[in-house]
């Protein structure tokens, strides 16, 4: 929210600057325009470092390795080849899941190290999945470096699998991104829509999710007024997901994704398009992104924020 605030502010400033009139000093205005430009770069560095940091943790989204489906039924779960679930690094034998009606159950393989929930375990439990209001069951191994979690799209589960050292993480090379541009922050008006609206929104695996939906962002730009679906997924920030003319075309061909804070007073919204960026899907095969609803694909190039990850796996 302070960055966002922050962000307001430096939109106002930047405004103000450019509507001076003739009576302005003119050297008085220049550093203030060159000082609000350089506000306005600061906060976007430290959004992007940060962003770059949260990506390339050790169980960030590049170290996804794995995304396997559970069907109902016992399946072994490992690295080596005689596993109904194939691990691509890890233990050769994990352990067993066995999705039933009383949840989806799993026994640890014995002699092999691994925690649950950060506490050693043996023996066996039943996982909670992502949709759980704990949030899902860890299990850790290979000495923490190797994560697994159950997470539910639709009304089917898959098994996520995260390692620290997955090729995506210890191959990142960075993101390239649009010369950074004041005219792609812009101020936008907040439409509600009747409280409980959702919107179905699919997903790059093939299912599809009812999302809170509290309104849209109506915004102009070039003189041309746009609007954008706002999803709510908690907290104090409304996720959208977009598509536009740079979509397959500098940009990833999916889609890409902005959070702006929730409406203050009089339903205003700052959208910070230099902050626009890629699904976790651009840095990895093994995520479940969301996809633009068709009214989420702009007639406009929204030539800021980033460009396709060149590096992307296969």
């Amino acid at each position: 929210m302070a960055s966002v605030a922050k962000g307001a502010l430096i939109l106002m400033m930047l405004g103000a600057i450019t509507a001076c009139g003739p009576g302005r000093d003119d050297a008085a205005s220049a550093e203030q325009a060159k000082a609000a430009q350089v506000a306005f770069q600061r906060e976007l560095d430290v959004v992007r470092q940060t962003r770059i940091a949260e990506l390339t943790r050790p169980d960030g989204w590049t170290s996804l390795v794995g995304l396997h489906w559970i069907d109902p039924g016992a399946h072994y779960v490992g690295a080596s080849a005689g596993n109904g679930i194939k691990l691509a690094v890890g233990p050769a034998h994990l352990g067993m899941i066995d999705l039933g009606k009383g949840g989806i159950r799993f026994v640890a393989e014995k002699g092999v190290a691994m925690t649950l929930d950060g506490q050693p375990f043996t023996g066996e439990t039943f996982l909670r999945a992502d949709d759980a209001p704990a949030g899902p069951s860890v299990i850790a191994f290979d000495e923490g470096k190797g994560v697994a979690t159950v997470i539910k799209r639709g009304d089917r589960y898959l098994l996520r699998v995260k390692h620290a050292d997955a090729p995506t993480r210890t191959g990142f090379r960075g993101i390239e991104y649009w010369p950074t541009s004041a005219d792609w922050r812009v101020e936008g008006r907040f439409v509600p829509h009747p409280a409980g609206k959702t919107l179905e929104i699919a997903n790059i695996i093939g299912t599809t999710d009812a999302v809170p939906n509290p309104g849209a962002i109506e915004f102009q730009h070039g003189g041309k007024t746009f609007r954008i679906e706002a999803l709510d997924e908690g907290g104090d920030t409304l996720f959208l997901v977009f598509a536009d003319r740079t979509s397959g075309h500098g940009s990833y061909p999916a889609g890409r994704f902005l959070d702006v804070a929730k409406p203050g007073v009089g339903g205003t919204v700052v959208l910070d398009f230099n902050q626009a960026h890629n699904p976790p899907c651009a840095f990895t095969p093994f995520a479940t992104c969301p996809l633009p609803p068709p009214e989420n694909r702009l007639d406009v190039a929204i030539q800021a924020g980033e460009k396709t990850y060149a590096h992307s796996a296969p």
